[in-house]
């Protein structure tokens, strides 16, 4: 009789084992990396010298050159992402904010600035430190903070825009006042009823590897963003060999109309925060406060990160979120942009 009680529940562990093989990383993940980060730009070139169109050719040159400038801060991005999602434990945000929620905001915010994680990673993230104590109000501003002020954004950001230190001053201090003053304005107007976490995990599990989630994590924002990334690079090309001078002056020659133009382009080509220095410096035509509120919109307000929102904390907080970061942003980049550009 306990014979056969013990062979059941062997039989059970090692069901779950398999099913935990059968869901860990295809056998072949660095192959599948690899041609994530490879067969768009072969595609491209293919394409490109079937068409020796002028236009194609500049089309194929701007895509190439964003893609490939981007790619390398978009490996290094999702790898510390990753790394700090296995290795890091949650607690260790909590116990550094100050108890007062009003100055655990601020504190949060330049958090961000050491701590990478691309927008993918801060959503579950923020819902991981509101699960554990921290004040909803801070981990937002490290929800906003992380994916746009982190040394791999900001390193990016000075290779995108050589001799030009005052663009990556003004994107840290337009990003970081633009994620505290959203988190104070939540402290001020919030409403638990618009929050409604949804448990989700983020970060270690015990018993499990720590190596095995690094590389689920970074193998799966580095494919998803990696996606997005290619995405943008061909949208620029376009926006920039297809759309009519005449549409660009109209909207480059007016300071709101161009700084509104590209937040709004922010919002739908959904960039990775490591690579859209690179999408804003290909846009030369528009005025640089105007590509400084396309890098600080960005990484805080898209339809990506919309649709990660309302899946964990419920539609009513996207809507209203969303929104108000959106608004912000623009003002925060118009006005740090207008002094410091």
């Amino acid at each position: 009789m306990q014979d056969t009680e013990i062979r059941p529940a062997a039989a059970a562990a090692e069901g779950g084992r398999g099913a935990d093989a059968g869901r860990g990383l295809p056998r072949h993940w660095p192959l599948m990396l690899l041609g994530a980060a490879v067969a768009p730009g072969l595609a491209l070139v293919l394409v490109g010298r079937t068409l020796e169109e002028p236009a194609v050719q500049a089309w194929r040159t701007v895509c190439l050159a964003v893609t490939v400038q981007a790619l390398p801060f978009l490996l290094l991005g999702t790898a510390l992402s990753g790394a700090i999602n296995a290795f890091v434990p949650a607690s260790v945000f909590s116990r550094l904010l100050p108890r007062r929620a009003a100055l655990a905001v601020p504190v949060a915010g330049v958090a961000g600035v050491v701590l990478p994680g691309c927008e993918c990673a801060s959503v579950p993230v923020a819902s991981s430190l509101i699960g554990r104590g921290v004040t909803p109000a801070a981990a937002f501003a490290f929800l906003l903070s992380a994916p746009a002020v982190n040394p791999v954004v900001l390193t990016a950001t000075a290779v995108a825009f050589p001799g030009s230190p005052e663009m990556v001053l003004a994107r840290l201090a337009a990003s970081l006042v633009t994620a505290a003053a959203m988190g104070w304005l939540w402290l001020w107007l919030g409403r638990e009823e618009w929050l409604r976490p949804v448990a989700r995990h983020s970060g270690h599990r015990p018993g499990h590897s720590r190596w095995t989630e690094f590389r689920r994590g970074f193998q799966h924002d580095f494919l998803h963003a990696g996606g997005f990334l290619v995405v943008g690079a061909m949208a620029a090309a376009t926006f920039n060999v297809a759309v009519p001078r005449s549409v660009l002056d109209a909207f480059s020659g007016s300071p709101w109309l161009s700084v509104l133009f590209l937040a709004a382009l922010a919002i739908v080509l959904a960039v990775c925060s490591e690579a859209d220095a690179f999408v804003a410096a290909s846009l030369s035509g528009f005025s640089p406060v105007a590509r400084l509120a396309f890098m600080v919109v960005g990484p805080m307000v898209d339809l990506k990160l919309i649709a990660l929102q309302a899946g964990t904390f419920g539609r009513a907080f996207a809507v209203r979120f969303s929104a108000a970061t959106a608004v912000v942003a623009v003002v925060c980049s118009a006005a740090i942009g207008g002094v410091l550009l």
